[in-house]
């Protein structure tokens, strides 16, 4: 990407666009700092459309993960017996230590 100063872009408007239709971005600063940044409609496009669609994919996340946590956890593991042997086994390393 090329920088260039306002006075710079006003001078070599021609050779800026073509510069650009070439596909090149051009950023254009004021006092050093970056103000406008010159690049191919399609370009912007094209990056609009990537935003978008990472959006999209985030809200769907969004909702799966809430659609997740209101569901009920299943029913379905570890028999009693065994949740009693992991305890006794939790408590036995607490006390040890």
């Amino acid at each position: 990407m090329t920088t260039m100063t306002i006075s710079e872009a006003r001078t070599a408007l021609p050779e800026l666009v073509d510069r650009v239709i070439a596909g090149e971005e051009i950023t254009i600063t004021r006092h050093g700092a970056p103000v406008a940044v010159v690049v191919r409609p399609d370009a912007l496009r094209t990056r609009r459309r990537a935003q978008q669609d990472a959006l999209d994919a985030a809200a769907r996340i969004h909702e799966r993960l809430e659609a997740a946590r209101m569901a009920p956890l299943p029913t379905t593991g570890i028999s009693a017996e065994r949740a009693e042997e992991l305890i006794a086994e939790i408590r036995a390393g607490r006390d040890a230590r």
